[in-house]
Formats: structure tokens, sequence, C-alpha cells
């Protein structure tokens, strides 16, 4: 009778749709077994669950988020969860929990999802001033994540160490997306209320000004949890008004390097591009932050890395004036965003392609990036090296090869630069060394989150045929779009 008593009335009839009541455990609610409470929230609570009938390919363990609805409370919390039960099972790939099921709002509201083990990022947050190392590994970790919803036609809009678990292997997780915003769905928050939502420490200004669909707001938030990693405050303090919000639209955080000088001048130039007020000033994609973040050595510094103090009283008052009949930018989709800001791969065989080829390549990358202007170009040259054995890392002069390769890079990159007048960190340059060339090129496009590899191949052989070229592995294993540039064939 006891187990009875804690069946849900799903195999009922003539009580289908009656409310659940308090849930306990033990409770069975819609063949799912509540095994223990693992967090009271004060906006849910989260319940270590199994199916009772497994499904195929859930062989992973669940967890049941339940909303705590007492009558009184925000209706946003209400809506929030409405969101991310909707929202939820639009999501795919290893950045965000599998999505199981979720329950009726006449009986019991809930969402059934992958549970990850282990502790959110938050835990972080109270030993901070942490290594840079770790920073910059956090970093990319969560920039890579970002870009895998922002794919998904999502933003965030709530990025915060409490939203940020990892797996096993190391990739970040996003969690709760209760203020989220799918380019394909109804944004139910932004039909109902017309206040900011999101937290307050790491809200971008355009959150604070209303705007729900620019990618660019979860960069922001991740700025501010780089600058609070690596110093041990928080940019913006812990507002908790409209006002104190609104401060960030006028008032620029103190430099990371004032707070601590021993910080690189590219992770403060970095940090400030995040947090930039305006935000077509920011990083334009989340691929472009983690590329910045993996290759730091390549980072273009400016002002921004050579500040030492905020904005003067004349150009706080200037920014306040201007703030105060601010109005937020025409909104656009999160695909036609990103669509603006493609990350552009060269792979460029430095020492082996004819000059005929490395011309032919150049202005194939030249036309190419022109026709998206606010592309990234990353010139990637592969330095091999030998599976076994020591490699040979000076020449006959006794000069770096690897130094030598990245001159001959920026020197076959000179006629791009000086055509478009790529500038603002839009032109990089990354010598890889690797013993397998194809296999770097694309180990660098998948973590850089490239849209589009331009190569170039020379005159097929014999050999070339039976090895199998770099190109032909690239285009057929490249997680995005390949050009291939062909050296003329001579006449005969």
């Amino acid at each position: 009778m006891a187990n009875t008593a804690k069946e849900s009335s799903f195999g009922a009839a003539n009580s289908q749709f009656a409310p659940v009541g308090v849930l306990e455990p033990g409770l069975v609610l819609d063949g799912f077994h509540l095994n223990e409470r693992l967090h009271q929230g004060g906006m849910a609570n989260l319940w270590s669950v199994t199916r009772l009938t497994p499904q195929a390919g859930e062989d992973f363990p669940l967890i049941m988020k339940v909303p705590r609805i007492k009558g009184g409370e925000d209706p946003a919390t209400i809506v929030g969860f409405e969101t991310e039960q909707m929202l939820m099972p639009a999501l795919k790939g290893p950045h965000v929990p599998k999505f199981v099921a979720r329950g009726d709002w006449t009986r019991q509201a809930y969402i059934v999802m992958e549970r990850i083990d282990g502790a959110s990022l938050r835990p972080r947050f109270d030993e901070a001033p942490l290594p840079l190392s770790e920073v910059v590994e956090i970093g990319i970790k969560v920039a890579l994540a970002l870009q895998d919803l922002h794919l998904q036609h999502v933003v965030h809009l709530d990025i915060k160490p409490s939203n940020i678990m990892f797996r096993p292997d190391g990739a970040a997780v996003l969690v709760d997306f209760g203020l989220s915003r799918h380019d394909h769905l109804p944004d139910l928050l932004e039909e109902e209320f017309s206040l900011p939502m999101g937290t307050g420490p790491y809200m971008s200004p355009e959150q604070v000004q209303f705007v729900r669909n620019d990618p660019r707001s979860d960069l922001f938030a991740l700025g501010v949890m780089l600058y609070h990693l690596a110093t041990g405050e928080r940019p913006f303090g812990q507002p908790s008004s409209v006002r104190g919000l609104r401060r960030r639209l006028y008032v620029e955080p103190v430099p990371p390097r004032a707070i601590d000088p021993d910080l690189p001048p590219w992770f403060q130039e970095i940090v400030l591009h995040c947090l930039e007020v305006k935000a077509e000033r920011r990083y334009q994609s989340a691929a472009q932050l983690a590329l910045d973040l993996q290759h730091p050595e390549g980072v273009p510094l400016t002002k921004r890395s050579e500040k030492l103090s905020g904005s003067g009283i004349l150009k706080r008052l200037k920014r306040w004036f201007f703030a105060l009949g601010a109005e937020p930018a025409a909104q656009v989709s999160v695909a036609a965003h990103l669509a603006r800001s493609p990350i552009i791969m060269a792979a460029v065989d430095i020492q082996h392609a004819t000059p005929a080829l490395l011309e032919k390549l150049c202005e194939t990358v030249r036309r190419i990036v022109q026709a998206e202007p606010g592309a990234r170009l990353a010139c990637v040259s592969v330095m091999k090296t030998q599976r076994i054995g020591m490699d040979e890392l000076t020449d006959k002069e006794g000069k770096s090869v690897h130094v030598k390769q990245l001159i001959g890079l920026k020197h076959w990159a000179r006629p791009i630069s000086r055509a478009l007048e790529l500038g603002d960190g839009r032109l990089t340059f990354h010598v890889l060394e690797a013993p397998d060339a194809a296999a770097a090129i694309l180990e660098f496009a998948a973590k850089s989150g490239c849209d589009h590899i331009v190569m170039g191949a020379r005159r097929a052989s014999a050999l070339r045929r039976y090895l199998g070229s770099v190109s032909a592995q690239v285009v057929t294993q490249a997680p995005c779009s390949v050009t291939v540039v062909r050296e003329a064939a001579r006449s005969t």
C-alpha cells in the first residue's frame, strides 16, 4: 500500500491530469522514480531520477528539474521555465545536457535531462585570482561551447559561473536556458515583460537596453568571468537596480593590469575587447575569441592593452549623456549575425608551393575575404616534424626554421593586408608544428571554429595519388567548406 500511495496518477483514467502534489523520494512520476533531492534552489529543485523503462541509447544518469511554484512568485520564473521546456528539445551536442522528457503544467511541470556529474564553475571563483593558464583554459572551453550554442540559433543570455559545468573529457556544458532566446521559437520573455533579464554582474549593455538576440552578449559575460578569475574582482560590481546596471553603458572597468601588473598585455587586450560597451567593437563571434585565447602570440595589441586606469570624468560624462538617449540597434537573427563574422583559414604551404600557386592562392583568398566585410583571416602554415627522432630547429645559417616560416607567411599575406586594410585583429598568423599536415590543418579548423578553409594543391603525380594529397584529406574530413586552388596545368 505504501508504494501504491506514492504512485502518480499516470495510469488512472479518471485522474490523468490531476496535480501530483508534494514530491518526495520514492514517488514515481510519469515513469520516473525520484531517488533523492540533490539541490533546492530559489527557482527550482533538482532530483536524481531513474526511468523505470529505460529508452534505447539512454545509458547516462538522469536529473529532473522541477520549478518551485508556491504562489506569489515572480511570473518571470514561471515563463522562464516554460521557455526552457520549449527550447531544450531543440538543443544537441556535447555542450548541453541531453534532453529526455518534460512534464505538463496541468499535472507537474518538469524537465528530465542528462545529469552532468561534478561541480559547476562557481566554486573556482571563490579561489580567484587563479593562475593565468587555468583562466585561459576555462575561457577557451566556454568560448567553444558558446560557439556551438550560437550555431544552433540560440543566445544563452545568462552566462555565469553557476551555469557552466564540465564533462570528464573537459568539455564545457552550458545549463539553465530559462532566459535564453532561439531564433526559430517564440520569445516568451520578450512578449510578456519589459525589464532587463539576466544576472547583474554579467549582463551586457544591450541586455540592459532590452536587446535579447545578440550572441555578443554572451561574449560580454564571458569577458566578465575572465576578468574576475584573473583579478579576483568583478569589473562592474554587483548591481541590484536598473540604475546600477546602466552604469556599464558609460563607466569603464578598471583595466586588469592596474589590479595585477603581472598580467600580460595580450590578456588585457582580449578581456577589454570582450567588455566593449558597443557590441560591434567586441569580438564578433565566440570562435574568434577562442582563436585569440588559443594563440595569444598572434593577438594584435591596441590601446586597450596599455590602459592602466578607467575612463576619466569628462569621458564618463560624455558617455552618460549619449547613453541617456541611446536606442538599441536593429535586431537580427543569431544566424545572420554569425554569417557576418566568419573565420576564414588560409592554409599556405610556404616551403613547397610554387610561386605561381602562392600568387593564385593569395588572389583567391583576397576575393573571398573582400566578400565578407566582417571576416577574420587566419593564415596557417604547417612546419612538418618527424614522428620519431629529433628535428632540425635551425637552418644551415643557424636561423630558426619556425620564425623563417612565420616571416614567409606574413610576406605571402602582405598583398591581402594592403588591399583590404585588415586591422583590429582581423588578420592572424599561425605556424603549426606537426608530422601530419592534413591532421594539423583539420585540428586547427575544428578548434578555432573555422567556417571556410582555402588551400592550394600542387599538380598531381603518381606518388601523390598513391599516398593521398593533403588537400584531398582536408576536403573529405573538414568540418566546414573548403576551397582548393589548383596550379594551372603546364602547356605542352
